[in-house]
């Protein structure tokens, strides 16, 4: 619930802290006090747009701070702090402040974490639910109305959202195997040939890196030919260095028992010969490998060439090549066994059709039955509000299957006739500014504030109706507040703000060219003397007093 307002320099408002409690709270005031700027204020941090005509005259910028408590945090409003990535600790208020500069633009922060003003959009209609004379959301905006049907009736959505979803997706897993048997069969000779080609071809994964190694070592061997034929000159034969260290070494082996250091020199030239005997074996070996064969280094070139032009064709690595014939088999295989697949595929996609429309006419007559009750309920509520001539009703209409979806197969709209054989027309559009919120505060006591907001708001419902009109308004107000709701009213009635726990007088003062506006929340004796003053006009007489006192007496 909102628990404190903080308003700075917003129009005719220089600093104000309000602070709000559960229940019902009333605001009252003389015409033109400046009841509308408290709500533009509240529109502020709500996410309404920052126009620098509220900055008040001579300020640079002006700003406005809610804090909402909850015992509980709203689901709806968990989702969208976690889907902005902010980080709320449990039990912590939420905080919203607004900017906005005489010069433009704006700025907004919830719990000082900088948020734009479409995140306090969304945030808004599980914060504050309000109701005024030109009302065009909330309970008005038919897009809301199934829900709050659904909810009257307890009906249970998830069982039809699930069926929708097991259809859809067996809808789409049936098409997409139609096009892909469409596709398949309109590329089927050309897959025919790609697939001749690569069976032709045989490539393997790797085969690409063997062969540019392989060539790359034939083109070298090609480079070195010359060095190597004169190293296996070098090598070869009885005169060669390492025959001349073997001799060496036998000779000196008969005498090397002589003199330790001809031990030593045998041990040397012992490693030598082996050493030079790697060397040799190296160097037959890279022989070998860079042998320069024309024939070979033509094959290993023109195999390469192959592989890397058919990669270019289907556009992919040599190494994907394989992995693509397989692919081709398994669509030509599609072809032939496709049809079976289909029909699987359509008789799983008409069973969860059936299920989910066996599961939404359930959920329609569930709320049909919920529409006539509801209808009853808000009957009830009409004749003490001065509205016995008008009748409501619910409208449960079947969509046609396109708008078809997780929440069923039918449109729900609220519907009024305000006159004896009128036409049913939407809320919003047959009924006057007052009218319209005496019908929505029925409706919000019949459907005993399923869906609704944190905080309730309702802007002069009164208007134009008073006595017991005014008394009934006052009662589904405060019933309406009761328990742990919170409802605030801005009211001209003295029948209604009798009616209310807590009491604020807005008022405006001037001194000299500077025009305030403030807000005051009354005492006991001070909310007898406003209610008088409601009562009398200008002049509080002691009649008016009386009254007062009989009204609040009779809360």
């Amino acid at each position: 619930m909102l628990t404190r307002l903080s308003i700075r320099n917003i129009v005719l408002i220089e600093a104000l802290d309000l602070d709000f409690s559960r229940g019902l709270g009333v605001l009252t005031g003389e015409t033109g006090a400046g009841k509308s700027i408290l709500l533009d204020a509240l529109g502020l941090v709500l996410g309404g747009r920052a126009e620098t005509s509220l900055v008040r005259a001579g300020e640079a910028k002006a700003a406005v701070t809610a804090s909402f408590e909850f015992a509980a945090m709203p689901a709806a409003i968990k989702d969208v702090l976690e889907d902005a990535d902010l980080e709320i600790e449990p039990g912590e208020p939420l905080m919203i402040r607004r900017q906005v500069k005489a010069d433009g633009g704006s700025k907004a922060f919830v719990n000082d974490q900088p948020v734009s003003a479409g995140l306090l959009r969304l945030l808004a209609p599980s914060l504050v639910e309000l109701h005024g004379q030109h009302d065009d959301r909330g309970l008005v905006n038919p897009s809301g109305h199934r829900a709050l049907l659904d909810q009257y009736a307890a009906s249970k959505l998830d069982t039809v959202a699930a069926a929708w979803t097991k259809w859809r997706d067996a809808q789409a897993k049936l098409e997409a195997a139609k096009a892909s048997i469409v596709q398949a069969k309109e590329d089927e000779e050309l897959l025919i040939a790609h697939l001749a080609e690569l069976d032709q071809l045989q490539p393997e994964v790797g085969e690409e890196a063997q062969l540019a190694g392989l060539r790359s070592d034939m083109q070298k061997g090609e480079r070195l030919q010359g060095e190597l034929e004169a190293l296996r000159k070098v090598w070869d034969g009885s005169n060669s260095p390492l025959a001349s260290l073997r001799s060496a070494a036998r000779k000196l082996e008969r005498v090397a028992e002589e003199h330790p250091l001809l031990t030593e020199a045998l041990a040397y030239l012992d490693r030598a010969v082996v050493e030079a005997g790697e060397a040799e074996d190296k160097l037959t070996e890279a022989g070998y490998q860079l042998m320069h064969d024309p024939a070979a280094l033509d094959d290993a070139e023109t195999r390469l060439f192959e592989l890397r032009a058919a990669a270019r064709k289907h556009r992919c690595e040599v190494d994907a090549l394989p992995e693509l014939m397989g692919t081709m088999r398994a669509q030509l295989d599609a072809i032939e066994s496709g049809e079976a697949g289909v029909g699987a595929l359509a008789k799983a996609a008409e069973e969860a059709g059936d299920a989910y429309r066996e599961k939404a006419q359930r959920l329609h007559d569930a709320r049909s039955k919920a529409a006539v009750k509801l209808d009853k309920a808000v009957a009830a509520e009409l004749a003490p509000l001065k509205l016995d001539a008008a009748k409501f009703q619910t409208q449960v209409q079947a969509l046609p299957q396109e708008r078809w979806g997780p929440g069923g197969m039918d449109g729900v709209e609220f519907l009024i006739a305000t006159n004896p054989g009128a036409p049913f027309a939407p809320l919003g559009k047959i009924a006057s500014g007052g009218e319209l919120s005496r019908f929505i505060l029925a409706l919000k006591v019949a459907l005993a504030e399923q869906g609704g907001a944190a905080t309730v708001i309702f802007d002069e419902i009164d208007r134009g109706v008073g006595g017991a009109v005014a008394s009934a308004i006052g009662d589904r107000l405060a019933r309406l507040a009761s328990g742990d709701g919170q409802l605030l009213a801005v009211t001209h009635s003295p029948q209604v703000a009798a009616r209310g726990g807590t009491h604020y007088l807005i008022a405006k003062s001037s001194a000299g060219t500077v025009t305030k506006t403030s807000v005051q929340r009354l005492s006991e004796a001070e909310r007898q003397e406003e209610i008088a003053r409601m009562l009398s006009g200008a002049e509080i007489t002691s009649e008016a007093r009386a009254q007062a006192d009989r009204l609040l007496e009779g809360v």
